[in-house]
């Protein structure tokens, strides 16, 4: 006689005969059918709650006891050094070699990218090595690509800040690693900066002020600024209101716009101008941009009204689409300021911070925190009379882009 017990899985009950060799194989086999069925259905659970969002063992990373949800990581762009680009540029300098990062805000404008490869050039020239960055004017993006160079090793950081105010943590946390950070044509606020070299943006937007008002001794002005989180923004705008002020005072000229544009964005200062020409029944006399890419937007707006080269439009920069603007009778005027000396001061300053040697300024910027050591170089007003002995003759741009290949 054979004897049989029985046992319960789940909801089934199996007849476990041990008589029977053949039927015990049968049930074995049931059984491993139904554990791998039941192993599939929990990975498939655990793959679809990973796929919604829902956090799962492989998205969740655990340090000093933290959670860390890697889908709230940031990821680099192209324009960001990863830590393996970082570093190979930084480790392929040569022995003694000064090391600088070049943590930049954005290279969407024409000038920027002339800042950067001249920078580049004169830093390389003088035996350094460079590794350079673009936020795409974001302001968290940059504050990561400015740590990743400094743990990646360099000795000197340039730094052309998105947001004057946010970009003060970078110099924070580059001098507690002992790297000292140059302030490059915008200046960083309420941080200890070592250095700062631009031009004088106050005198900038004064030689703005002055060719427009030459023109259009009275009447009504409109004001479109730039980013109102670059400190560079307000420097232009008041040097621009040094020389509108006592104007503005004695009746002879009314601003009767002015706002700033989101980003520098030519989009933003097109809509701006919509606003104040639809606002004054496009009864406009004069216009004051803070840069050649809005004045580029702001253009526009006056070509829909067919207003275009018969109202004064001053800009800054020195735009290649600004000057074509200038002979085109567009825009009034530019203002120039030689990049490329810029850049080679700059590149020389920062390999002297790098060494510890002196340097020696004559000026001093208040940041917020402290008068920051500054070296300002000198602007230039360029209208249609001079830009063949400014912009062309210093090679800034070609007599054929500005004119055409016919002229």
């Amino acid at each position: 006689m054979s004897s049989q017990r029985s046992f319960t899985y789940g909801n089934a009950n199996i007849q476990h005969s041990r008589a029977n060799p053949a039927k015990r194989l049968r049930i074995g086999i049931v059984l491993t059918l139904f554990f791998l069925i039941v192993s599939l259905l929990l990975v498939s659970c655990s793959n679809e709650e990973g796929a919604s969002g829902e956090p799962n063992s492989s998205s969740i990373a655990t340090s000093n006891s933290e959670r860390t949800d890697t889908r709230h990581q940031y990821k680099p762009d192209a324009h960001t050094p990863t830590s393996a680009a970082s570093k190979q540029a930084i480790n392929s300098s040569k022995p003694g070699q000064i090391r600088i990062g070049f943590a930049m805000d954005t290279l969407v404008e024409e000038r920027w990218k002339k800042d950067r490869d001249l920078f580049v050039k004169a830093a390389e020239r003088m035996g350094a090595s460079v590794v350079v960055a673009s936020a795409d004017s974001n302001d968290a993006r940059q504050i990561q690509q400015a740590e990743q160079m400094i743990a990646d090793g360099i000795d000197v950081l340039v730094l052309v800040p998105h947001n004057a105010d946010a970009t003060a943590a970078i110099v924070n946390r580059a001098h507690k690693a002992g790297v000292k950070v140059l302030s490059y044509d915008r200046l960083v606020k309420n941080a200890d900066v070592d250095l700062y070299v631009s031009f004088d943006n106050e005198q900038v937007g004064r030689l703005q002020a002055d060719a427009i008002t030459t023109i259009v001794k009275e009447g009504k002005y409109v004001y479109i600024g730039g980013a109102d989180t670059d400190n560079n923004a307000h420097m232009f705008k008041q040097g621009v209101f040094d020389i509108l002020q006592p104007k503005i005072d004695s009746g002879q000229i009314r601003v009767v716009y002015d706002q700033w544009s989101k980003d520098w964005k030519p989009s933003s200062a097109f809509q701006h101008m919509r606003e104040a020409l639809q606002a004054s029944h496009n009864r406009i006399d004069a216009v004051i941009v803070a840069n050649d890419g809005t004045a580029g937007g702001v253009v526009r707006a006056l070509q829909e009204q067919g207003l275009a080269g018969k109202i004064p439009v001053a800009g800054q920069d020195g735009d290649l689409a600004a000057a074509q603007r200038i002979v085109q009778g567009t825009q009034t005027m530019t203002v120039y300021k030689p990049i490329g000396k810029l850049a080679n001061v700059t590149a020389e300053l920062a390999i002297k911070l790098a060494k510890d040697e002196p340097i020696e300024t004559t000026r001093q910027v208040n940041n917020g925190k402290i008068e920051v050591p500054s070296v300002l170089l000198s602007p230039v007003a360029v209208n249609a009379t001079n830009i063949d002995n400014t912009l062309i003759a210093d090679g800034f741009h070609t007599k054929e882009e500005i004119y055409g290949k016919n002229k």
